[in-house]
């Protein structure tokens, strides 16, 4: 069983196989955080992360190339999904973790012809940074500023989160990295693992709402379970924000959202959901 440890964390990673579903899972400090099945990349096992590839599916013309953003790399099951049905694509992970991503890469390769860059530091400090950054590199002299047509946080771990994280300034520059003038606008995607009642997930839709108010952006929608919306269960629930939800047809590429599940879904305003 491969296996390294992770110094930022000071927890364990190992890749096991899944004997039940088949393909492999990574598991930090001893619990599941990532399913991948190399054999066909297109399969997404976790809820969660199947609600975020059916917005960027609704989202963008299909098979066409985006550039993507991803916080918080896990084993890259997103970037390998993106690779798959949107060959071209250009990719870039950050993660806090030093040897994580070389750790998933030498013993699950990503798909052939994957553009995916991989970067190592803070979330914010890296948003902030590339918020900055012109388009080919850092050190590109053009008028062109790199953007995103989505950006998926999945940083947050309620109470463990890191307090830098959990804040609309940390959303606002993650919104700012995002491309509002191309014909298919960018989206924020923010994965909340949370337990029961969730007042971390309440706390998070009203400092996302306040950064997407600030920038003249739409409230932030909720994806999630219909337990774990209406019970207040534990469980994982996405909030989407940023250009995608101003376009006139949001609407209707929620409703698209919600017919594709997992079902039961929840695919509304937050504060249709969470109340303010």
């Amino acid at each position: 069983m491969p296996h390294i440890h992770l110094e930022v964390s000071d927890l364990d990673a190992a890749l096991v196989d899944d004997l039940d579903w088949g393909g492999t899972i990574l598991t930090i400090g001893g619990h599941e955080q990532s399913h991948v099945n190399p054999a066909d990349p297109r399969e997404i096992r976790y809820e969660y992360l199947r609600r975020i590839a059916n917005v960027l599916d609704e989202g963008f013309e299909a098979g066409a190339p985006i550039t993507i953003l991803h916080l918080g790399a896990g084993a890259l099951t997103l970037a390998r999904y993106v690779q798959a049905t949107r060959p071209g694509s250009m990719q870039l992970a950050v993660d806090i973790e030093p040897r994580l991503v070389t750790f998933v890469l030498e013993n699950l390769p990503l798909p052939a012809g994957t553009r995916l860059e991989h970067r190592v530091g803070d979330a914010l400090a890296q948003v902030r940074a590339l918020s900055q950054e012109h388009a080919g590199s850092a050190s590109a002299s053009s008028g062109e500023v790199r953007r995103f047509h989505a950006a998926v946080l999945d940083v947050f771990s309620g109470k463990e989160t890191a307090p830098h994280l959990a804040t609309a300034d940390f959303y606002g520059a993650a919104l700012d990295v995002l491309d509002a003038e191309a014909e298919d606008p960018g989206v924020l995607l923010v994965n909340i693992g949370d337990d029961e009642p969730q007042r971390f997930l309440d706390a998070q839709a009203r400092e996302l709402h306040a950064a997407c108010a600030e920038r003249g952006y739409p409230e932030p929608w909720i994806l999630t379970d219909t337990h774990v919306a209406h019970s207040r269960a534990t469980g994982n629930s996405i909030l989407v924000a940023g250009p995608l939800t101003a376009r006139e047809d949001f609407v209707q590429i929620a409703s698209r959202v919600r017919a594709l599940g997992p079902h039961p879904a929840v695919v509304e305003p937050w504060r249709d959901v969470l109340g303010a």
